[in-house]
């Protein structure tokens, strides 16, 4: 599911990034036909990366209860709920070897009382 979000995260920051570039190049082609001077061409692009700096705790709060929404909806396991699980099974994987042994160790007193016989 880390994976999941981190897509989404990476998808966002993409999108960020050429919606950027995009509004870079629609400046850069008001200025060259004049319609805004290279100034007021940095200022839009500088007020509109101030403004999106300033709103960068929103964003990312937004994203967490997005996030935090599918994994609720989803019934998708929390980090302590993975962690928890994870121990669990490395306990039984533990108990598993050891019964394995036992086993082991039980079929081969069959075997030798087999051939006692």
């Amino acid at each position: 599911m880390e994976n999941i979000v981190k897509k989404i995260l990476y998808t966002g920051v993409g999108v960020v990034a050429a919606t950027t570039e995009r509004l870079q190049m629609a400046i850069d082609d008001l200025v060259e036909k004049g319609k805004l001077s290279e100034d007021e061409g940095r200022k839009v692009v500088d007020d509109v990366v101030k403004n999106t700096e300033a709103h960068k705790g929103q964003y990312e709060l937004r994203f967490k209860k997005i996030v935090d929404a599918a994994y609720e909806k989803l019934n998708l396991p929390q980090n302590e709920d993975t962690t928890k699980l994870e121990k669990r099974i490395k306990s039984l994987e533990v108990k598993l070897g050891l019964l394995a042994k036992e086993f082991e160790k039980y079929k081969a007193m069959q075997q030798k009382n087999n051939q006692n016989l």
